[in-house]
């Protein structure tokens, strides 16, 4: 895996099931993209994938859509948990025949990547569940509240024909539930005690540069640790669709140039305007630690207003 750009944009269509029973949290005002959803989406490589575009055109189409691709489909066989109650998470990737896949190729220390997020994007979750030699998947999951959830399972497989795939599921939490949408936007966050602030613009159709700070107790945060083999980890999803961009940072623990805080770089690129979710992951002192933000693609810097981050979010599978 790259350490420039790595971007997996892809967008889950909204299960009809889920339209009007489920939502989380407390009750907002509603967050509307400013575009249409964009296409399906190929997954882009390289800064220079999307470099040179302008705002009045979307990126490149992307793929993951869908719970199939190219072969390879996540069966997910637990579709439904209980919210507020420990569960195991269970699935396999299937190849075209309805065998588990049993060989993947690593990559940022992981064979595969997994994220749960809330359809209303106030809960996250980076899981990194253990595979069984025959090719099933396991972690455990507590989701805090009632709702429908996205499931995205990051990852290529080590047979020759299919690179960077991301595929979607549907999860169903169960419970009383109150619809929630995202924070307002912001350009800092609180995570655990740490103050976390966002600098550059989430451009549609354009590579743009994204730098969070971090510090603690009013003091730079500069001996942060390696986490997937990088200083920090960016996903981002856009409210609506769950578009989802998988951001990898500008540099890397080693490299010589890449400094352990307090900033941390990354490129990304907004499949269309609207209004996105983003959640860093950081390790310092031997703990993850999420801090998010809503930020609007194609929107000039929102100066320092405050918005802490309201998500519950957690970068495994045991908490932090």
């Amino acid at each position: 895996m790259n350490t420039g750009l790595r971007i997996t944009a892809f967008a889950a269509a909204l299960a009809a099931t889920f339209g009007t029973a489920y939502g989380v949290g407390r009750v907002v005002d509603p967050v509307v993209a400013d575009a249409p959803p964009a296409p399906h989406e190929k997954h882009a490589d390289s800064p220079s994938a999307d470099a040179g575009g302008d705002g009045g055109h979307e990126s490149e189409p992307a793929g993951g859509l869908q719970i199939s691709e190219n072969g390879y489909t996540l069966d997910l066989a637990t579709p439904h948990v209980t919210a507020g109650q420990r569960a195991e998470l269970r699935f396999a990737v299937r190849d075209d025949q309805g065998k588990a896949v049993a060989a993947f190729k690593r990559e940022h220390d992981k064979e595969l990547h997994l994220i749960v997020a809330s359809r209303d994007l106030t809960t996250y979750r980076h899981l990194h569940p253990t595979r069984a030699a025959d090719g099933t998947w396991s972690t455990p999951v507590d989701l805090p509240r009632a709702g429908g959830y996205r499931v995205f399972a990051d990852f290529t497989p080590a047979k020759k024909g299919a690179e960077n795939l991301t595929l979607g599921a549907d999860l169903a939490a169960g419970g009383t539930y109150r619809p929630a949408t995202p924070p307002a936007p912001g350009r800092t966050a609180s995570a655990d005690g740490y103050r976390v602030e966002l600098a550059g613009t989430l451009n549609p159709g354009k590579a743009g540069e994204l730098k969070l700070k971090v510090s603690r107790d009013g003091r730079p945060v500069t001996d942060l640790q390696p986490y997937l083999g990088a200083y920090g980890h960016l996903v981002a999803l856009r409210s609506g669709d769950l578009a989802y961009l998988h951001v990898h940072p500008n540099g890397e623990p080693g490299d010589g140039a890449t400094k352990p805080g307090p900033e941390i770089s990354f490129t990304a690129t907004a499949p269309s305007g609207g209004t996105y979710r983003l959640f860093l992951d950081f390790r310092h002192e031997g703990k993850v630690h999420t801090a998010a933000f809503t930020v609007r693609a194609g929107s000039a810097p929102a100066g320092h207003e405050s918005a802490p981050a309201a998500t519950e979010g957690h970068g495994d599978g045991h908490g932090h």
